[in-house]
């Protein structure tokens, strides 16, 4: 390590939570930095499927510190239930901090958060809904709540009244019914009662951790196109899922030793915006049959598409990845030849440049170029030079044509089906 950025390299649900669990045995502290419980990651550890949304996919190693960052917003029943699970299943886990600078969802944000999805009509940009948005213009409004005035009874109080009269007007101009305090106060008290022991100055712990030289992954939620000033904007999410964010929650530029994206051999998507590689029919459901492409969030079917290297290059460049990891290579076996796009037809012209403009994203026209496929079951696969001719092919394309090394490949679900091609690039 000792600091190694972990992100999703395009639109999120790239098996990230899987690839924290598995460095984090190596690690003192593992930082979420962005995003609320609209992300899902799935780890499979011990004979249990663990689903996490607000902790950190390392916090089932009992040696790693597990912080939800200032950058976040947190839901307080969803990590009380979220925690509940996971030690039904794991009852001994890492410590836990969640910093006082995190802002806390209400349910008015996912009141709000559902009325604005609606107002949008066909512009639907796919929210969650569960109020992630809401809560980001709060605090860019400075009037959020943040985990230290809401764990203090007296300061909450004060700022639920403070907030709710400027809510209740917003409300009222929609027709909508007020927000009534004394509900909110009553059952939000509760889960502060329970989460006050966890709340610190978890960042500034975290600083001091790696100024003294320990191991720490910061683990990003969703994938760095959906940024909200980097993404496809507006089909983003609210917060900076870049490798930049990590630094948002008090990790100096120049301590960010390793940068590593996480892509799937193929590209998918969940909500609306531009998808140039996207596939439809009967090839599509059975691609995403194949590689369980289901929201952990949502339950929502994924858009899936072929391998987008315009947009992985892309996003190369705006995180200084120092290496990739490719995921679900396993899902491709048995589908034939397999195919990558190398450009985009946008008019008349062919271009290897992935536009700002979502508008010409909307027309581009992808540009393949075929490789050859592979069959079989590739779990039992310790090295690179164990897999099929077609899988090393695939992923020596990637590495030409981002000009990135990877250093690892997930061939199944599980973390012992994980190959390290060079440890070198995550220490």
């Amino acid at each position: 390590m000792p600091t190694l950025v972990i992100i999703g390299a395009l639109w999120g649900d790239e098996a990230k939570g899987k690839l924290v669990d598995v460095l984090a045995s190596d690690a003192d502290y593992v930082v979420r930095y962005s995003g609320g419980n609209n992300a899902g990651h799935t780890v499979q550890a011990a004979g249990h499927t663990f689903k996490f949304h607000l902790i950190p996919s390392g916090v089932l190693h009992k040696n790693v510190t597990a912080v939800l960052g200032a950058g976040m917003v947190v839901c307080p029943k969803a990590f009380l239930d979220e925690l509940e699970t996971t030690k039904q299943k794991s009852p001994e886990l890492g410590r836990i901090l969640i910093s006082s600078a995190a802002h806390v969802v209400f349910p008015y944000h996912r009141t709000l958060d559902a009325l604005e999805e609606e107002n949008r009509g066909e512009g639907k940009i796919g929210t969650t809904s569960r109020g992630i948005g809401p809560a980001y213009q709060d605090k860019v409004a400075r009037v959020g709540i943040r985990m230290c005035e809401f764990v203090d009874p007296e300061r909450f109080r004060a700022r639920l009244c403070e907030v709710v009269e400027y809510k209740n007007r917003v409300l009222d101009m929609h027709g909508k019914p007020g927000i009534s305090i004394e509900p909110i106060i009553e059952e939000y008290s509760a889960y502060a009662d329970k989460l006050r022991p966890f709340v610190c100055d978890a960042d500034f712990e975290v600083n001091r951790a790696i100024h003294a030289g320990k191991r720490v992954i910061f683990e990003g939620a969703q994938g760095a196109m959906l940024d909200l000033d980097l993404g496809t904007y507006p089909f983003v999410t609210s917060s900076h899922p870049t490798a930049g964010g990590a630094c948002l929650v008090g990790l100096p530029p120049k301590k960010v030793d390793n940068v590593l994206g996480v892509c799937v051999a193929y590209t998918t998507r969940v909500g609306s915006g531009p998808f140039p590689t996207e596939l439809s029919g009967e090839f599509a459901d059975r691609l995403r049959i194949a590689g369980n492409e289901f929201g952990t969030s949502t339950g929502r079917p994924r858009r899936v598409g072929w391998l987008d290297l315009v947009a992985l290059r892309h996003s190369c460049l705006m995180n200084g990845f120092t290496s990739l990891a490719v995921t679900r290579v396993d899902v491709l076996s048995g589908f034939g030849s397999i195919k990558a796009c190398v450009g985009y037809k946008i008019g008349d012209e062919v271009t290897t440049e992935f536009p700002a403009d979502t508008a010409l994203l909307s027309r581009a026209e992808p540009q393949f170029e075929t490789l050859e496929g592979w069959d079989g079951d590739l779990s039992a696969c310790k090295s690179t030079n164990e897999l099929p001719s077609g899988a090393r092919g695939l992923i020596e394309f990637i590495e030409r044509y981002t000009g990135v090394p990877v250093s690892l490949v997930s061939v199944g679900p599980n973390r012992e089906e994980t190959i390290v091609r060079d440890r070198g690039l995550l220490i």
